[in-house]
Parts: structure tokens; C-alpha cells; sequence
């Protein structure tokens, strides 16, 4: 279940992340053969629409408008992409389990980096500690991606 947990651990940051980073690697064929992944992940407009919604998610991240990612309809959007993520990522026999845990962590993940970003913001300011949060998530995807089963 290591990958549904660091899988939600990103959709608590970056709610576009995980569907972008599963897309992509749906595409190139870097998922376990056993995966819980749609088919339809592995299409390229798929894989380049999820990429550009994170790619805007990552720039719209850094601008004072940004709303909170605890806002109830964020933390919502951000479980069910979690969990959708964490179903693509798991064997077949555990996509249940993987979504539910993924769901999970994405909420608890939304608010513990909600505080610490609000912390980091007070010394450092948006835009810094933003992109410091995207090396993080975005090491953080690739190791939920290409992470063994276990």
C-alpha cells in the first residue's frame, strides 16, 4: 500500500498530480502489468489533458487568488482523484483497498500541508515555498508511480 499512501500524500498538495503522473505512465507502459488502471488512462489526449490541469494547478498554486485546498469542494475533488489514482496504481485484487487508503490519505494530507505551508509562508512567501511543495510532490509521484507492489 506504499503507493497509495505517497499517491495521496500528493493529492494532498496537488490535487491534478496523481491522474497526471498514473496517465503518463499508463501511456508509456511503466505500470505493474497487474495494475487497476483503466484502458483509457494510457490514450494521449488523456495524458496531455491531465498534464496540462497539473501543469495549471502548479502555476495557479503560486498566485494570491489561489483558493485553500482545505475548502470542503477541494478536499472532495482531492480524495475522489486519489482515490481514482490509487485504484490505477494497485494490483486488481486490491483496488478497493488501494482507493479507500489513497481517499484517506489525500484528506489527512490536505490539511497537515495546508498548516505547514501556511507556516513556511510566514517566513519565505508564496511563491518559494510553492515551488519548494511542487520538488516535493512532484519526487513524491514519481516515487508512488514507479514504487514496487507490495
Amino acid at each position: 500500500m506504499i503507493r497509495s499512501i505517497l499517491i495521496g500524500i500528493v493529492a494532498g498538495s496537488r490535487s491534478m498530480m496523481p491522474l497526471a503522473m498514473v496517465a503518463n505512465a499508463a501511456r508509456a507502459g511503466q505500470l505493474p502489468a497487474d495494475n487497476g488502471a483503466p484502458r483509457f488512462l494510457a490514450h494521449p489526449l488523456v495524458s496531455l489533458g491531465t498534464t496540462a490541469l497539473a501543469t495549471y494547478e502548479l502555476v495557479g498554486d503560486k498566485q494570491k487568488a489561489a483558493p485553500d485546498r482545505i475548502i470542503p469542494p477541494a478536499v472532495v475533488i482531492r480524495s475522489l482523484n486519489a482515490a481514482f489514482a490509487g485504484m490505477a496504481l494497485a494490483p486488481r485484487n486490491q483496488r478497493f483497498a488501494a482507493a479507500v487508503v489513497t481517499g484517506a490519505t489525500a484528506v489527512i494530507a490536505s490539511y497537515v500541508s495546508f498548516a505547514l505551508r501556511m507556516r513556511a509562508m510566514r517566513d519565505h512567501g508564496q511563491t518559494s515555498t510553492g515551488f519548494a511543495e511542487d520538488a516535493i510532490v512532484a519526487s513524491a509521484a514519481l516515487a508512488a508511480v514507479h514504487a514496487p507492489l507490495s
